[in-house]
């Protein structure tokens, strides 16, 4: 089991820690159920979606990294595939506070990082801020997605972003989790250049066309690939490392231990990722970065 889980391990139900072993015990764990895997945990306890979705989010806080607010938040992305996704919030020491994941975010890009093409909801320990509901709602589930809080009503994305402003208000695009090829291309045989590129060609990037990917290599030689997620209202828009460094923290891997990264963009894009992702891998200690253009 991975070291982050044993502290929490205690407070979860014998019957819950018994389901939960053959998966959780490993150290490969990558933060993720299966269907098959949840239908297996929920005939051992008894439980139904919403109620497996709640217990786990101690596990999910657990992943939490929290430098600077020592504040822990979880989140439990349910897939239409029955899938579940954790997600915390992830804070980074030495740069903007605007560098800072939610653990929605979190939850919403682990999903869609590992191919879940739709959510119908998501679980969190907290109610969800402003920035997380405007993020939520550039979601292909539309206001329709289900947010679940412990000993609240189970209410919709529209219960919490009444009168919402989103995509459907700009233009008629893809929506997050839609599958997109943008078809970008690169002359080069570097493998972690091409996992750079591959994830920018599936970046959701509507309003400005700035698509971008990332690729980062640590120590272990594990590859972890982020993508641009767009927002109808800008700010509240994740870049491609964050999404990276989501996956990475929820496989189990250290961000601090990241040896190469690589940066895909386009050279004519309004906006440019390069910046602020070099500030932030420097302040997590890497220094071989690259920003290849398309």
């Amino acid at each position: 089991m991975q070291a982050r889980f044993h502290a929490i391990w205690s407070e979860i139900t014998p019957k819950l820690q018994e389901a939960l072993l053959p998966y959780i015990g490993n150290d490969d764990f990558p933060a993720m159920l299966t269907a098959e895997q949840v239908e297996s945990i929920r005939q051992i306890c008894g439980f139904d979606d919403h109620a497996l979705a709640l217990a786990l989010l101690p596990l999910a806080a657990a992943c939490a990294i929290t430098p600077i607010s020592h504040f822990y938040v979880g989140a439990i992305a349910r897939g239409e595939s029955g899938n579940l996704y954790f997600g915390a919030n992830m804070e980074f020491a030495g740069v903007p506070l605007q560098q800072t994941v939610h653990a929605e975010q979190s939850a919403i890009t682990h999903a869609w990082l590992r191919g879940e093409k739709k959510l119908v909801s998501i679980t969190v320990n907290y109610s969800p801020c402003g920035h997380c509901r405007q993020f939520m709602n550039e979601l292909n589930s539309g206001t329709q997605l289900e947010v679940c809080l412990p000993n609240r009503p189970r209410l919709t994305l529209a219960d919490y972003l009444p009168e919402a402003f989103g995509p459907r208000d700009l233009l008629d695009a893809p929506l997050l989790l839609d599958s997109v090829n943008h078809g970008y291309q690169l002359d080069t045989c570097d493998a972690l250049v091409l996992a750079a590129l591959d994830a920018a060609n599936q970046s959701h990037a509507p309003y400005s066309q700035s698509h971008a990917g990332i690729a980062l290599l640590d120590e272990q030689n594990q590859v972890y690939t982020g993508r641009y997620a767009e927002n109808a209202a800008f700010n509240p828009s994740l870049p491609p490392l964050q999404a990276a460094l989501i996956l990475m923290n929820m496989s189990g891997g250290n961000c601090q231990s990241i040896k190469r990264a690589i940066l895909v963009e386009g050279k004519n894009s309004h906006l440019s990722q390069s910046n602020a992702t070099e500030s932030t891998l420097t302040a997590l200690g890497c220094t071989k970065i690259e920003c290849h253009r398309f």
